[in-house]
């Protein structure tokens, strides 16, 4: 079996962001690989630990992926900071073409198009992708996944961090599928009070998304748990009235434009001005976005929204707003040559711990030690899209009996296979999730 079948049997898609299928970004020739190890946001540790725990898989899969694509510039990019991951990355290193390069802990030095710059000096274009610059970046996570393919390991599992407001932060390898709620209860529960006083983050706590119960299934891509009170200021962010930002916008925003002089994408050149949706939203008056290609290179960070406006503005939430209303007549992304990239850039990175003070995340900023997962679930619900393109189409029947690994969702079109992440039996099947009662 060639190695992009192998990939694409294992069903690896992007375990750090938005669920590519690896297959397909793996199927190109490319001069730079890039391991993507950084850990973008704030109270996040399970890159940390994938690094620690699984250093020579990552090495592994990316001689594997190097081989394949053809790159001969192979970087593993973390924090200098994650000292025992570096530790264990130099061992594995040694006598091999792969380099590290080490960074400071700023916000988003995880970003992908962020990472390439840092790394290769070359700008992605706005409405492109790091191939256009002949560079392929890899969350470590999805590598880890491609040493487990080598081996002929499906993926079945997710490492995860649940911090935040629980009594004992931790990180845990758990079956896809797992209910959040099981992986909170595994962390200790909640810090205090009962589970309606806190609201759960899904990812990290700038670009994750509120869970809709705590039900809610770990999917391929699901990076950390974070439950805050719900009075903490950061989730008022996540449930903006835009009417309200429209008549905040018409009262306060000055034009001071520090959120594009902050924002990331527009420090190397691509366009994105976060003071113009605000302007365009206040005035009501599309034309005054500018360039709107601009807003298909806006990542949604949320610095522009989060850090850099004093008044309580979130363009970040207008822009990915308006960029979802330009998809819907659709409108796609044009590739535009970049302009110049910023010469401040070097000090007008973020560091960490200034936005975690910002937002009144210190006190959760605490260590998440890996450990094995020992909470019992009896059902498993297995979403049938968890990566980009079209769902998968369940490829088993209610009351089967099926064994971890065992396939339960085939792809029609661009997508990647879904394996049964337990032994049991099919509980139930839709069009959008098969559940599994475990033996």
């Amino acid at each position: 079996m060639s190695f992009l079948d192998q990939v694409r049997e294992a069903g690896i898609v992007g375990a750090g962001g938005a669920g590519f299928p690896t297959h397909v970004k793996l199927d190109t020739q490319a001069e730079y690989l890039i391991a993507n190890g950084a850990e973008c946001e704030p109270l996040l540790r399970s890159d940390r630990r994938i690094m620690e725990k699984n250093a020579a898989d990552i090495v592994r899969a990316m001689l594997a992926a190097a081989e394949h694509t053809g790159a001969k510039k192979l970087v593993i990019a973390t924090k200098s900071h994650y000292e025992e991951a570096v530790s264990a990355l130099k061992k594995v290193t040694t006598g091999t073409k792969i380099d590290l390069h080490l960074m400071k802990s700023t916000y988003p030095s995880g970003d992908e198009q962020t990472l390439v710059y840092d790394v290769t000096g070359r700008v992605v274009p706005a409405g492109g992708i790091p191939l256009d610059v002949k560079t392929v970046v890899s969350n470590v996570a999805t590598l880890v996944n491609i040493a487990g393919a080598l081996d002929g390991k499906p993926v079945t599992d997710k490492i995860i961090t649940v911090s935040g407001a629980v009594k004992n932060p931790v990180t845990m390898e758990v079956p896809i599928g797992t209910p959040i709620g099981s992986l909170i209860e595994a962390a200790g529960g909640f810090e205090s009070g009962n589970a309606g006083d806190y609201e759960v983050i899904l990812g990290g706590p700038l670009m994750g998304t509120p869970a809709q119960s705590l039900e809610e299934p770990v999917t391929k891509t699901t990076g950390g748990i974070l439950p805050l009170p719900k009075s903490h200021k950061l989730l008022s962010y996540k449930h903006v009235d835009l009417k309200r930002q429209a008549k905040l916008a018409k009262a306060v925003c000055c034009q001071c434009s520090i959120c594009t002089q902050l924002c990331p994408r527009a420090i190397l050149g691509l366009g994105v001005t976060p003071h113009k949706a605000m302007r365009a939203l206040a005035s009501e008056k599309g034309k005054l976005l500018g360039n709107t290609n601009s807003l298909f290179s806006c990542c949604e960070c949320g610095i522009c929204s989060y850090y850099a406006c004093n008044f309580g503005l979130a363009p970040s939430i207008i822009m990915g707003n308006f960029k979802k209303a330009l998809m819907g007549e659709g409108i796609k992304p044009k590739k535009e040559k970049a302009g110049f990239v910023d010469p401040g850039l070097g000090v007008k990175k973020i560091p960490l711990k200034r936005l975690m003070s910002r937002l009144a995340l210190v006190k959760y900023d605490r260590d998440a030690p890996f450990i094995p997962f020992t909470v019992k679930v009896h059902e498993y619900r297995i979403p049938l899209k968890m990566h980009l393109g079209a769902p998968c189409k369940a490829a088993v029947e209610k009351g089967s009996a099926v064994k971890k690994g065992t396939v339960i969702g085939r792809p029609e079109g661009l997508g990647a296979l879904i394996h049964a992440p337990v032994n049991g039996t099919i509980a139930d099947v839709r069009s959008d999730m098969v559940t599994i009662k475990a033996e």
